[in-house]
């Protein structure tokens, strides 16, 4: 986009009409033909989409036909045009208006109707104005396009489909001579070329750099008497999405000496380039996409943004370790562009079209207007003609005709150019296919992330393929949130359509789903290798240099070492000297460890990038879940449990908790204690096993009462309970999943789920966790309160209650009258809470298996699959999960241990 500023009163002035965004509107007046507070002249904000300030009909882009909204908005508004401006040239400009835009002012028409909703357009209205007089501007707006290939492309589509003037509109006035458009390709050699667009007459051009501070950069460059101006300049800090270094280029122009205007463009140095059947090219420098496709969305707001939004979700981009995003599906909004220049993000800037896409007259218009707009973002490394069928093929020589960077193209859902995009391939079929193929794999989508499917489930084996494969240029997630509107003939309500729109990382308020924390450590361009703390720990972890173009020593690393369970200890901190360690290599980081190290719990590892985001925490376990059992079991003082049989019930007390057991099924029935009935009961319940357990005895053993199955056949499953004085009792299960393939291994009991408040345990979280999305946790002490949050849904409460929960130490379950603790000595034990519900879609894919019961303890969970895939074609990860077969080798029995403390 040109900018421009003053000097020596030669100047383009930008005058709003509209505000600059959602947070920063002005009102005008307004009529609309359809739906909601129709037929009526009011008043609107401008920049907006109507149906959010209450007018027209909703509609997602599947609806039929029959019943889209197909209503008309009126548009007029009042702004004084000053005499001094009678010898300047003024200009309408339109950033975007859905869909149909007619223009008038004063009447009189401002040019034809402009149709294309994504894309900046603009009128010379210097004729049409009154000078040192109030002036009418008048936009009829039809949401509807009269062009048909307009709706293909743009109306009937996976997303919601919105009307109004839901961009920014302002008035430009320059010089009668003056810089009209900037087009620059500055490659990473130095070399610096710009083609200059000039109303008017001038001779003379004067170019000159500077840096982002503002210093010179380079002696100005003279050109005389064209409108090309072409230079090299020595050692440029170049542009990536790793370090985006910005430039300014400022361009002078004079008639016979006499400065006529000036105008200014951010660019960044920088040279893409697609080698065949290798990769794609930054600057020399091979690059995987580590990508999201992002909407331009706010629930309040629709289409309609502002660069503070911008902001907000490229910063969350880039804190999962995010390096690219792909334009979904339509050109963005120009501050999103400034932000991914700045902070750095590669672009994949898309012509619109799904399934459907605009003629070649109008698409070879609205394309041109798109990469007059765009074309001097450094961040744009890609363009993208159309997504999934929308492609017009004959539009492909416009991108090269227009784009002076001669950047590539692709067809997303398609190979083209040498690039294969196509979308949503299973694990086996589609990634580890393309190892056999030959051009170069980069998936446009993948990992549709309906409710909580795909994104973080499955995401690490096929980055892990995707990294170590050479034609891999990674790819994009689909999508970044959800898309939920609010609905001001729903009171207010937010609707996603159904499932069509719960397709986020995050919420529609940016709410952050446990995927966000998986994708941030899968992509963390540091990455550890997994090292278990053992006494013998030396204090080196093994990491890998998985950034592009940044040196590990240019990161910052601490370490924390910390008691979860008591204040007594204090936490143990420092820093760690980062090593030198190139792109792609590998080295080993090393922590000073203090003398007492083995007192604390859990080590946490924190990794800051050179501006100093947080790139990752890494935690590692200390402690074990064995050093529990000994401070369970002590009980010296306290008199032995008393044992009675009655109603085929072994019914045990000590220290004041009552507890029964089926005497054939040795199934815990009952447990009381002081305050009354705690109903966790009706368990063990293997999930999956070879036989029930059967044929208890009861029995004293020292001071404790042994109940234990009489089965001594190594092949059957057996329980045993241990009741100890001070009224906490052990659960020892060993037993054989169904099947050597299994979905779930564990046991289950019974708890009513509305008498659950909160829980409190040490593990693995805050986040719940799949077979086939075990990251983005950390080991610590949570709290959770109980929600019931449907993922993707309102009200969008995260972290989510229900789930399975990793590597659990002990969980402490509070209701409002009681609360009792569950301790396990295992490693690698899974709590499930409950079961939550699920919404469903025609595809069925992504719904997870649970167990049975309301709480269970397991050794083996279920993945999840994403709307477009199976669970089990995601990935090995997503596969069921494998046990030995007990016929075969009997001692393969699964263990598990429980301790139960009911003493509040």
């Amino acid at each position: 986009m040109l900018v421009t500023f003053n000097v020596a009163g030669q100047q383009t002035e930008k005058l709003y009409l509209s505000g600059r965004g959602s947070d920063d509107t002005k009102q005008w007046e307004f009529f609309c033909t359809g739906g909601m507070n129709a037929n009526k002249w009011t008043t609107i904000p401008v920049p907006s989409c109507w149906e959010l300030q209450a007018f027209g009909k909703y509609d997602y882009g599947f609806a039929k036909d029959s019943l889209r909204g197909k209503e008309k908005g009126f548009y007029k508004y009042s702004f004084a045009a000053p005499a001094a401006w009678k010898n300047k040239k003024v200009k309408i400009v339109f950033e975007g208006v859905m869909t149909d835009a007619a223009v008038k002012i004063n009447g009189q028409p401002a040019g034809e109707i402009h149709q294309g909703a994504f894309y900046a357009f603009k009128y010379d209205i210097t004729q049409l104005l009154k000078y040192g007089a109030q002036n009418l501007l008048e936009v009829t707006v039809d949401k509807h396009s009269t062009n048909p290939s307009v709706n293909e492309a743009e109306r009937k589509a996976d997303f919601w489909i919105f009307g109004g003037i839901f961009r920014p509109v302002y008035l430009e006035v320059s010089p009668q001579t003056s810089i009209e458009n900037i087009a620059i390709n500055a490659k990473a050699d130095g070399s610096f070329k710009a083609n200059l667009t000039i109303a008017g007459s001038a001779d003379k051009i004067i170019t000159q750099l500077y840096t982002a501070k503002g210093a010179r950069f380079g002696n100005a460059v003279t050109t005389q008497g064209t409108r090309m101006v072409t230079s090299k300049f020595i050692s440029p800090k170049l542009w990536t999405a790793e370090s985006p270094d910005l430039y300014k280029a400022v361009f002078s122009i004079y008639k016979n000496g006499l400065l006529l205007h000036t105008a200014e463009q951010k660019f960044g140095f920088r040279t893409v380039e697609v080698k065949q059947r290798d990769g794609i090219y930054v600057n020399g420098v091979k690059v995987k996409m580590k990508g999201v496709n992002r909407h331009s969305f706010r629930p309040g707001t629709g289409r309609t943004t502002s660069k503070r939004i911008s902001i907000e979700d490229v910063l969350l981009m880039k804190d999962m370790n995010m390096n690219a995003v792909r334009m979904a599906h339509y050109p963005p909004d120009d501050h999103f562009l400034e932000v991914c220049d700045s902070l750095g993000l590669f672009v994949m800037d898309e012509l619109a079209g799904w399934h459907g896409n605009y003629d070649t007259k109008t698409g070879s218009k609205l394309l041109k207007e798109m990469i007059d707009h765009d074309v001097n973002h450094p961040s744009i490394i890609i363009w993208a003609n159309g997504n999934e069928g929308g492609h017009n093929l004959e539009l492909d020589k416009y991108f090269t005709e227009f784009d002076i960077q001669q950047r590539p193209v692709v067809h997303p859902w398609q190979l083209y150019g040498g690039i294969e995009t196509q979308h949503y391939r299973e694990y086996n079929y589609g990634i580890g296919n393309y190892e056999n193929g030959r051009e170069i794999v980069m998936p446009t989508e993948f990992l549709h992330g309906q409710f909580d499917g795909g994104h973080g489930a499955g995401l690490e084996d096929y980055w892990e393929k995707m990294w170590h494969n050479p034609l891999s240029a990674g790819g994009f997630l689909w999508d970044f949130s959800d898309q939920a509107v609010v609905r001001k003939d729903l009171h207010d309500s937010l609707d996603t359509d159904k499932h069509r729109g719960a397709d986020g990382i995050v919420g529609p308020h940016l709410e952050k789903e446990g995927s966000y924390f998986a994708i941030k450590e899968i992509w963390s361009p540091v990455h550890f290798e997994r090292k278990e703390i053992t006494t013998q720990f030396d204090g080196r972890l093994n990491i890998e240099n998985r950034f592009h173009f940044t040196n590990i020593n240019q990161c910052t690393f601490s370490y924390r070492f910390k008691k979860l369970t008591s204040a007594l200890l204090p936490e143990k901190t420092g820093t760690m000297v980062a090593p030198g360690i190139k792109p792609g290599e590998k080295g080993t980081l090393k922590i000073n460890l203090p003398a007492n190290w083995k007192d604390y719990d859990v080590l946490y590892v924190t990794v800051k990038d050179k501006p100093g985001k947080e790139i990752l925490t890494k935690s590692f376990a200390i402690v074990r879940p064995g050093y529990l059992e000994s401070i369970l079991v002590s009980g010296e003082g306290r008199p032995a449990p008393l044992l009675t049989e009655s109603d085929s019930l072994f019914k045990v007390k000590a220290n004041d908790i009552e507890m029964s057991f089926h005497t054939r099924t040795g199934l815990l029935t009952l447990v009381k204690n002081t305050r009354g009935i705690i109903p966790f009961n009706n368990g063990p319940v293997l999930q999956e096993g070879v036989n029930n357990f059967a044929g208890f005895t009861a029995r004293q053993s020292g001071d404790n009462i042994i109940i234990s199955s009489t089965y001594d056949k190594q092949h059957f499953n057996t329980l045993e309970w241990t009741i100890y004085p001070t009224g906490i009792f052990k659960m020892k299960v060993r037993y054989f999943p169904a099947a050597y393939f299994t979905s779930l291994a564990g046991v289950n009991f019974s708890y009513p789920e509305q008498k659950m408040k909160s829980f409190t345990y040490l593990g693995d979280g805050p986040y719940r966790v799949w077979k086939n999305r075990m990251k983005g946790t950390q080991f610590g002490l949570w709290t959770k309160q109980y929600n019931n949050t449907e993922t993707g849904e309102a009200p969008w409460v995260y972290p989510e209650f229900k789930g399975y929960h990793a590597n659990l130490y002990w969980s402490v379950f509070n209701a409002e009258d009681h609360s009792f603790r569950v301790t396990t000595p295992n490693e690698n034990i899974f709590l499930r809470l409950f079961t939550p519900a699920w919404k469903t879609d025609q595809w069925h894919n992504y719904e997870p298996i649970f167990p049975g019961g309301d709480i269970s303890f397991m050794q083996g969970i279920s993945s999840i699959g994403s709307k477009t895939q199976r669970n089990e074609t995601t990935g090995p990860m997503g596969a069921k999960n494998i046990f030995y077969d007990y016929e075969k080798d009997p001692s393969r029995a699964l263990e598990l241990v429980l301790y139960f403390d009911f003493n509040d």
